[in-house]
């Protein structure tokens, strides 16, 4: 029994002796023995290497995703709309018919189509003006002065009609409650005070929308469903009411633009010899240029009289609201100071601010958490 044990034990070593001779066994015992030998692969190095890098990505992924929250946090705290009511806005529940942009920083009117139609108009003639007109052949050697100032002149008028367009105009506050007590007499169904200024009296209107006694020289808004402080007038062409902190002096600036570039066209020979006599002439030869000197021509007359009557308004101290209704007929103006006091008064007194802070935060039971003091 032990011999034959013993010729078993030989026999596994010779077929273990056959299978480690093979080739394929040997080089993978090879391999191994490397890598033991080594303790590192060079695909297992590139491995790690991968993973690591991945880890350095995942991580700065993931630090921006926070410092992006961060910073989207902290922009709709202060300036995004607000996600619950202790948050809300003083526009957003504002009743009046104004468009807000820049959650309640910027207040225009409610139909923006006349103040489209006043930019594009503005532009293109200035545009074909220094396009078709303001080559060096048809002006004179200061033609790059010329077109500088028409440029500046441009500019000045675009800022005005942006700032007249997207300013508060002077909103009066309303008020939540109907003041029992402030109710004041009955004239004719409508409720009235009468306050004295400057030895006038003038009676204070009571605006049933607004629920307030309006100050002297207000009015409500039918367009823009406001009352608001020394109504001048709605102006279809901004689309904006024209009161106590939009001035009528910035209906001259259109005026000066349209008057520069008709008097540059009447005083170029060269180009009018080039176009020729005749509106017929101008129609064949440069009809850009017939439709600009009509265009300009129209709106200095129109624009010009607007400029002369609001002149006129600025110099006795009166708005066109109150000049239309013949308020002061009988009893005198009670704000007319002289002509000097009054064009100082129009012209180089500083711009009242907003009595009402549409960006405020309020609570969602009324707009007088939005009102200012001052």
């Amino acid at each position: 029994m032990e011999f034959i044990n013993s010729q078993g034990n030989e026999e596994d070593l010779e077929m273990e002796s056959i299978a480690l001779s093979s080739p394929t066994m040997q080089e993978h015992a090879a391999n191994a023995l490397n890598n033991d030998c080594k303790g590192n692969n060079p695909h297992e190095q590139n491995k790690t290497i991968t993973m690591k890098l991945r880890n350095i990505l995942v991580t700065i992924r993931e630090k921006f995703n926070a410092m992006t929250k961060f910073v989207e946090d902290q922009w709709l705290k202060r300036y995004g709309p607000a996600t619950d009511l202790d948050r809300t806005r003083a526009y957003q529940g504002w009743p009046g018919n104004n468009v807000f942009f820049f959650h309640g920083r910027l207040v225009c009117g409610p139909d923006p189509k006349g103040l489209l139609l006043t930019t594009v108009s503005i532009v293109l003639s200035s545009w074909i003006f220094a396009m078709y007109t303001g080559d060096e052949d048809d002006l004179p050697l200061n033609s790059s002065l010329i077109l500088t100032l028409s440029l500046v002149l441009t500019m000045i008028v675009l800022v005005n009609l942006f700032l007249v367009s997207a300013i508060d105009p002077g909103i009066i506050p309303r008020n939540d409650q109907t003041p029992l007590e402030e109710i004041g007499t009955s004239d004719g169904g409508s409720r009235r005070k009468k306050v004295t200024i400057n030895g006038v009296e003038v009676k204070l209107k009571y605006c049933r929308i607004c629920k307030i006694f309006r100050p002297p020289r207000s009015c409500h808004c039918a367009i823009c469903n406001n009352c608001v402080e020394k109504f001048d007038h709605h102006c279809p062409w901004i689309g904006h009411c024209i009161a106590l902190i939009l001035p009528d002096i910035c209906d001259l600036s259109p005026e000066f633009l349209y008057l520069h570039i008709f008097i540059l066209f009447l005083e170029n020979p060269k180009r009018l010899s080039k176009i020729g006599t005749g509106l017929l002439g101008m129609l064949l030869n440069s009809p850009e240029t017939l439709a600009l000197l009509l265009f300009s021509f129209a709106a200095i007359w129109f624009l010009g009289g607007l400029a002369i009557f609001h002149a006129y308004l600025i110099a006795i101290n009166q708005t066109a609201y109150e000049n239309f209704r013949q308020c002061y007929v009988g009893s005198g103006n009670p704000f007319d100071r002289g002509i000097l006091c009054n064009i100082k008064e129009a012209l180089f007194s500083p711009l009242q601010p907003s009595k009402v802070d549409f960006h405020a935060e309020i609570t969602p039971t009324g707009h007088s958490n939005a009102e200012m003091e001052g």
